[in-house]
């Protein structure tokens, strides 16, 4: 029972060997620091018109998640 649920571990593990799965989160990780914030801000204030109070909070709450995950490249050796 102990190896099956070892096995389920291993499989649930984000592997950062792959160039694929590093190129598309430093891809992604570039786009909530520099084009999220922006363009979120636009979207909800300009197009939906949501308070503009409201859309600044979630530009910089997608600028917080992209430089983490930045952070988290960084630490895993993916981003030298």
């Amino acid at each position: 029972m102990s190896e099956e649920k070892k096995v389920i571990k291993e499989a649930r593990k984000f592997y950062l060997s792959s160039k694929f799965w590093r190129t598309l989160l430093l891809v992604l990780a570039a786009f909530l620091v520099f084009a999220g914030p922006t363009y979120v801000i636009y979207v909800l204030s300009i197009i939906l018109e949501i308070n503009y109070a409201i859309s600044m909070v979630s530009g910089f709450a997608l600028f917080i998640v992209g430089l983490a995950l930045i952070w988290y490249l960084i630490r895993k050796g993916a981003i030298s």
